[in-house]
């Protein structure tokens, strides 16, 4: 969880263990767990203890978002610290930190005060029984847009602003702690843009369905649309997972009407209901297995192997290119590239063959091979008319 209740950021329990490069440590600010006066502590990496502090000219300027995090460190550990020794800590101007300490009381909730008898900042009566917390700040600001990344690609395939909305209130956190107005925000986001080709609009109320159903693991009655028959027929059906595949969204479940795992087109649902049975629960493994072996979108246990010569042209993009997790490929010595890839049902496997036209021929088997050619000549006819 993002705004899990944790005492120490990330980044100082991965420093502690080698895994972060002390200069890291050093210009976040932070020091490891239970140093007495967060300046005096060491951080071990390779068997060699490195002094917490760097020299002045090695020293990097802290982030606002690393900065706030470490005056809320400083008056929680030692109970109060002085303006002065806060300046010294954080090496910014008296300026800057008066705008730190506004922004953790105004815009963070942070129950700093200042106290004339102590002559420091120290925690007021909110602060009784540890009760306060900056959630998330031990996140850096790269990882903070990062999230900010992350939500916009949500946002990219909710089209209907299901996920998204539920997002919001993280959303209006991060862009907090980072600082940015809401026109700054929003100029952030419009210089990321992911182009969804072909995309299918599912009902919020679907979504909402099955993620409900998942959640609580009960079950669904769905009229659904079986498109290759054009039938709408009536289904029970025990969710197992969501599936995002090329901008559509599935769900895997086991149907209880054929009594078999499929997978079903949110967009192809008609009608839904969560009903109150317990939903009948596939052990993960065999849902991967089963649902995971084919080719794309298609399941199924019974693979083949498909084997295709790639043009020297095209072998520049398909050899970086992943078409199966369980694929193989292979440089010939023309220059061009034989890629072998497993799949259950031809149907998908079929139309990425044909996409690349000339650039790609199906070796074996035979069958695949056959079925390209009557597509081919298909599509030779229509034009010839």
């Amino acid at each position: 969880m993002l705004y899990a209740n944790h005492k120490f950021p990330m980044a100082t329990i991965q420093a502690c263990s080698g895994a972060v490069d002390p200069g890291v440590v050093n210009r976040l600010g932070l020091s490891e767990p239970g140093a007495d006066a967060l300046g005096a502590a060491t951080v071990v990496r390779g068997g060699v203890p490195l002094p917490q502090r760097l020299h002045q000219h090695e020293r990097i300027a802290m982030s606002k978002t690393s900065r706030v995090y470490r005056i809320e460190m400083l008056i929680r550990t030692r109970g109060h610290v002085s303006f002065q020794a806060l300046l010294d800590e954080l090496e910014v101007s008296p300026a800057t930190l008066k705008r730190d300490l506004d922004y953790l009381r105004d815009q963070l909730g942070a129950p700093i005060e200042y106290d004339r008898f102590l002559n420091g900042y120290k925690f007021g009566s909110e602060y009784q029984g540890q009760k306060h917390e900056l959630p998330g700040l031990w996140f850096s600001e790269r990882e903070l847009y990062s999230l900010l990344m992350a939500y916009q690609l949500f946002n990219d395939i909710d089209s209907d602003g299901v996920i998204s909305r539920h997002l919001q209130p993280l959303l209006e956190r991060i862009h907090q702690m980072l600082g940015t107005s809401e026109a700054e925000a929003r100029a952030l986001l419009k210089r990321v843009k992911i182009i969804s080709p072909a995309k299918r609009p599912v009902q919020s109320k679907f979504f909402e369905l099955v993620g409900e159903a998942l959640l609580k693991r009960k079950r669904l009655h769905l009229r659904y649309l079986t498109r290759g028959r054009g039938e709408v027929n009536e289904r029970e059906v025990s969710p197992q997972r969501l599936v995002h595949y090329r901008s559509t969204w599935y769900v895997d479940a086991w149907c209880h009407t054929r009594d078999k795992l499929l997978r079903f087109a949110l967009d192809a649902f008609e009608q839904t209901s969560l009903l109150k049975t317990r939903a009948k629960d596939i052990a993960m493994h065999q849902v991967e297995t089963e649902m995971d072996a084919g080719y794309g979108i298609y399941a199924g246990q019974q693979r083949r192997w498909a084997t295709l010569r790639v043009s020297a042209q095209a072998a520049q993009w398909v050899s970086r290119e992943q078409w199966h997790p369980d694929q193989q490929g292979k440089w010939q010595d023309d220059g061009s590239y034989e890629l072998k890839v497993p799949f259950s049902d031809e149907t998908e496997l079929l139309m990425d063959v044909l996409r690349q036209g000339s650039q790609i021929e199906v070796l074996s088997p035979a069958s695949l091979r056959q079925m390209v050619c009557e597509r081919l000549r298909d599509s030779l006819a229509v034009y010839e008319r």
